[in-house]
């Protein structure tokens, strides 16, 4: 049986915590932030954890 590949735009988005779960950088920050407000690019920057679902999904991609 071969091996499955780890989809590659996953693997640049998530990083996984030390329990497990996954985190990601807010997204909508790479072009266009002359025209977001600085509380929103703030509120952007920020890490989050995926919830449940994403999560499930996210890891499938990943091969965990």
């Amino acid at each position: 049986m071969p091996k499955n590949k780890t989809h590659s735009g996953s693997k640049k988005r998530f990083k996984t915590t030390s329990g497990g779960k996954l985190k990601m950088a807010g997204v909508n920050m790479r072009h266009n932030l002359e025209h977001k407000s600085a509380k929103k690019k703030r509120a952007l920057k920020r890490i989050t954890i995926l919830s449940k679902g994403d999560e499930k999904r996210a890891k499938k991609l990943l091969g965990i």
